[in-house]
């Protein structure tokens, strides 16, 4: 049985040494404490500093985790992983400050005389950290670079998909912080239940399926804990007349393959204008022909998403391919069908993996009510000419209609990696905002501070007299 992490030294002497393992046991009651001093702004940069380096001394290892936790290529394991938590971590070491900072309260009406009214971000308190398995590394190390630099204490379930991985990660992150910041329980799937039952947090983070974000909302709201749910998107691709067919074939087939199409913001079905819905599908039909199988998760998402295929192919649709082959255990091909039922479970989404559904309508308004039709929303992919993205994407009633919290033209999810950016999901995709600035706000709640001066104030009591006629006037 794991224990929980503790705050030790790991070894970072050479580039690729392993980190060993420590145990312990988990503090209670008053050990695990907010750290009283020490531990300001400044300490936490400094930890995030030496969390950066590490992380860049140990991405061999890490990537060699995530593969043989996950499946992945190297090189995918190294981009879609390492490089985005490197960034973020820059990018949080250059902002916090200013993130962070108090704000004076402006607009003080002329009778709050000799008052002054700031607000403060402080951090939430105790913070747990559900972690999903898809991008082990970078999805975990943004949330905990938020979350610690916040001054937040700091519980993380792993996800039992990755626990190499995670565990890694987590080591690397232990050193250098105070006793009682960081913990971690088992990565398991009952460890998650067995937290949420027996501790109390100030907020939850869960990224993950809307099925187990529905059992965590429903878990935090006899306590009323706040949390941030960061789940599916089965997003919309759409493809408008006069867009770069070629482009947009090969940057959403990008989107839809990479990471074996287990990412929540890959599109699960592409919308595309009927009247260029032969060329697009000429375009992207020798990417589908030429794809190799790839490594889901676990042989049960393999199927699972093969039986949406073939649900689609049955209910009138076309694979691109012109076959349908069945996985081999946890390996498969990826597929397109085209012309398939719009209530098919692939044009819905109730699948994560390297599959997508095509449907076609004519002009931007029926794309964008076919799109509006599918439950959620998290982030939207628009192809379109670039005159028709300069007056699309400053259309604020039409980009808000996607119901999306992220809308990206000519492109599809890469532009999601910035590190200043946020992701917010809406209804089914979850609530509250994580990574970039809103998700470092989220990671603090706002105090309200003000001073009164002892000799320029407002005079107790109801005013009389001459005084209380002038001050009616001066409101009039």
């Amino acid at each position: 049985m794991e224990g929980v992490l503790e705050n030790g030294s790991p070894n970072r002497a050479a580039h690729g040494t392993h980190v060993p393992l420590r145990a312990f046991e988990q503090p209670r009651g008053a050990e695990w404490a907010v750290p009283t001093g020490g531990w300001e702004l400044d300490d936490r940069l400094g930890w995030l500093a030496g969390f950066s380096a590490a992380v860049e001394a140990h991405a061999d290892e890490l990537v060699d985790a995530v593969c043989a936790d996950c499946g992945k290529s190297s090189w995918e394991a190294f981009a879609a992983d390492i490089l985005p938590l490197l960034a973020c971590a820059r990018w949080t070491a250059s902002n916090a400050r200013r993130v962070l900072a108090s704000r004076p309260v402006r607009g003080k009406p002329w009778w709050l005389v000799g008052q002054r009214h700031w607000t403060d971000r402080v951090p939430l308190g105790s913070v747990a950290l559900i972690a999903t398995w898809n991008y082990p590394v970078q999805l975990l190390g943004i949330q905990l670079v938020q979350a610690i630099v916040a001054g937040n204490r700091v519980t993380v379930k792993p996800s039992e998909h990755s626990p190499r991985s995670q565990g890694l990660l987590l080591r690397l992150a232990a050193d250098g912080l105070p006793p009682n910041v960081l913990r971690r329980t088992p990565a398991t799937r009952e460890a998650g239940a067995h937290l949420l039952a027996r501790e109390s947090f100030d907020h939850i983070v869960f990224t993950g399926s809307t099925e187990v974000g529905r059992q965590i909302a429903a878990s935090c709201a006899a306590s009323l804990t706040p949390t941030t749910l960061e789940l599916s998107g089965c997003d919309s691709a759409i493809v408008l007349r006069g867009a770069d067919l070629a482009l947009a074939a090969r940057t959403i087939w990008q989107a839809l393959s990479m990471n074996a199409g287990q990412t929540c913001m890959a599109p699960r079905r592409i919308l595309v204008d009927a009247a260029v819905q032969r060329a697009f599908l000429a375009a992207l039909a020798p990417f589908v022909a030429g794809a190799s199988a790839c490594a889901l998760i676990s042989e049960g998402a393999a199927r699972q998403v093969d039986a949406c295929v073939r649900e689609a192919v049955a209910s009138g649709g076309h694979s691109l391919s012109g076959v349908v082959e069945a996985p081999v255990g946890r390996r498969m091909r990826p597929a397109v069908v085209s012309g398939c039922s719009p209530q098919c479970k692939l044009a819905r989404g109730d699948h994560f993996g390297p599959a997508a559904a095509v449907l076609a309508a004519s002009g931007l308004d029926a794309l964008v009510a076919l799109h509006r039709s599918f439950p959620q929303h998290l982030a939207v992919s628009i192809f379109a000419a670039p005159q028709q993205v300069h007056a699309i994407a400053r259309d604020r009633a039409l980009v808000a209609s996607l119901g999306a919290g992220f809308v990206t033209f000519n492109d599809a999810v890469l532009p999601t990696v910035h590190p200043g950016t946020s992701i917010r999901g809406r209804g089914l995709s979850g609530w509250g905002a994580s990574r970039g600035e809103d998700g470092l706000i989220a990671m603090t709640r706002t105090v309200t501070v003000s001073q009164t001066s002892v000799s320029r104030r407002i005079p107790a009591g109801e005013p009389q007299g001459l005084t209380r006629r002038l001050l009616r006037a001066m409101l009039r």
